[in-house]
C-alpha cells in the first residue's frame, strides 16, 4: 500500500532534483542521485512514485537461454505486471548498458498499468518508441541488442543499487529533465517541504539576478533588506 501522500506527491512534481540533493546533502545524504542516466524526454514533466524493484546479476548462461521467458514467473515479467500504479519501476542492470533492461512493450505495459516512470541504469531497446511514450523512462544510453548472456534477471521489489544509488523498496523516486534522486521514504514530506521553500527563494534570486543585481548579499541573503524583499515578492507572487 502507498505511504506517498498525494500532497507530497504534488510538491515533488513542482521541485528539481538539484534542489533535492541540496536538501538531502543537509542531512548527510550525499549518494542520492543516480549517476550516469538520461531522460528519454527531457521535455516531459516530472516523474514521482514510490521504488519498485527489479535486480539483475550477471548470468550464467545455461540457466539464462531465451526459454527463460516462457515462464511467466520471470521476475522482469512479474515486475512489469506486480509494479503498482503510481509506482516507479527501478531497475539495477549493473551499469550495463550492452543488455536491454526492458524495451517498447513492456514500457508500454507499464504506461497501460498507471505506473509512473521508470528508471535503469543500463539500457533500453526501443528508446525511440519508448520517447514518444507518455510515461518518463530514464536509461544510461540506446540498448538495441538483445544480449541475455550479459544479464539475468533474479528478484523483484528488494534493496538495490541504481548507478551507485541504494534504493530501498518504497523509497521516492523524482525524476526531472537532469536525472534522478532517490529520497528516503521516511524524509519525503520534509524534503518536499523544504524543496518547495528552497525552489520560490531561488525562483525570487534568479529574478533579482536577472534585473542586474549583484549576488553579493543576495544569495545567501545575508543584508536585510534582500529579506524583506524577498517577503514582498512571496506575497506579490502568492508563494
Amino acid at each position: 500500500m502507498s505511504t506517498l501522500k498525494p500532497e507530497t506527491r504534488a510538491l515533488l512534481m513542482r521541485v528539481s532534483t538539484a534542489t533535492l540533493c541540496t536538501a538531502l546533502y543537509k542531512r548527510g545524504l550525499r549518494n542520492q542521485f543516480i549517476q550516469d542516466v538520461r531522460p528519454l524526454n527531457p521535455a516531459g514533466p516530472n516523474m514521482v512514485g514510490e521504488a519498485f524493484t527489479l535486480r539483475y546479476m550477471p548470468a550464467r548462461e545455461d540457466l539464462n537461454p531465451v526459454s527463460v521467458f516462457l515462464d511467466r514467473n520471470h521476475p522482469q515479467r512479474q515486475a512489469v505486471e506486480q509494479c503498482p500504479p503510481g509506482a516507479v519501476l527501478v531497475i539495477d542492470s549493473r551499469k550495463d548498458a550492452r543488455a536491454a533492461s526492458a524495451g517498447g512493450i513492456l514500457v508500454g505495459r507499464l504506461l497501460a498499468r498507471g505506473v509512473a516512470g521508470i528508471v535503469t541504469d543500463g539500457g533500453f531497446r526501443d528508446s525511440p518508441d519508448i520517447a514518444k511514450m507518455a510515461i518518463p523512462a530514464y536509461h544510461h544510453r540506446p540498448s538495441a541488442p538483445t544480449n541475455i548472456t550479459l544479464h539475468q534477471a533474479i528478484d523483484i521489489n528488494v534493496p538495490i543499487g541504481c548507478g551507485d544509488a541504494p534504493v530501498f523498496p518504497g523509497d521516492v523516486i523524482v525524476g526531472d529533465a537532469e536525472g534522478v534522486v532517490v529520497l528516503p521514504a521516511h524524509l519525503a514530506d520534509e524534503l518536499a517541504a523544504e524543496a518547495t521553500e528552497m525552489t520560490a527563494f531561488e525562483d525570487f534570486v534568479q529574478e533579482r539576478v536577472q534585473a542586474g543585481q549583484s549576488i553579493l548579499g543576495l544569495y545567501p541573503p545575508t543584508d536585510e533588506v534582500n529579506v524583506e524583499a524577498f517577503k514582498a515578492w512571496r506575497v506579490k507572487n502568492g508563494r
